[in-house]
């Protein structure tokens, strides 16, 4: 059986100031920041996107939030693929600045020099610049309406073996950003999930 303890207000950490609510994503901003590419009669388009989610392993399935007002909600909800590239930390500034303009005025592509590759299983284009590269389709689309909310199967996965650089930008939602650093190795201890490493 489990204690637990019964808070009241005056055993509150005083050091704790309250947060505003509408702030909370800044806290546990998920990342790393990636990008999103979508094609859609003959015009494709990269948006920049921090609200992605993990939600299964085999198939991999990835939740990511697209706002209905972005220019790439409405191919992606039409054609129902896209490819989601991940950048590494010498295109940052490209990423904000891709975030920061709409695929209804700017070919993305060629205003940031970004390369289409084509990809084998989808329409959109990888994007040869990034470190990783995986093809998806939408699998479910049942909380879409209600929050913008896609869950994409991952169909296939490319990574670039000569890409240097490794460390992906993480973003906490305030036009800051937390680059990887060191990595601690801990996998002893990962005795539960022995069969993912």
């Amino acid at each position: 059986m489990v204690n637990s303890t019964k808070l009241t207000a005056a055993s509150c950490p005083v050091s704790m100031n309250e947060f505003p609510l509408s702030k909370v994503f800044h806290l546990f901003e998920p990342g790393p920041v990636v990008l999103v590419t979508t094609a859609n009669k003959g015009c494709t388009n990269i948006m920049t996107m921090s609200w992605h989610m993990m939600l299964e392993f085999e198939p991999p399935l990835i939740g990511c939030c697209v706002s209905a007002c972005n220019y790439s909600f409405a191919a992606l909800r039409k054609t129902r693929e896209c490819v989601i590239a991940i950048p590494t930390v010498e295109l940052a500034s490209r990423v904000v600045e891709i975030g920061n303009c709409s695929g209804h005025d700017v070919d993305k592509f060629e205003a940031f020099g970004l390369t289409p590759v084509s990809a084998q299983q989808v329409a959109p284009p990888l994007v040869a610049e990034c470190l990783a590269n995986i093809e998806c389709r939408v699998a479910d689309t049942r909380m879409v309406n209600k929050y913008n909310l896609f869950i994409l199967e991952a169909v296939r996965a490319w990574i670039d073996p000569k890409h240097k650089e490794r460390r992906t930008i993480h973003a906490n939602g305030d036009g800051t950003f937390v680059v990887d650093g060191n990595t601690i190795n801990l996998k002893k201890k990962m005795v539960k999930w022995k069969y993912l490493l």
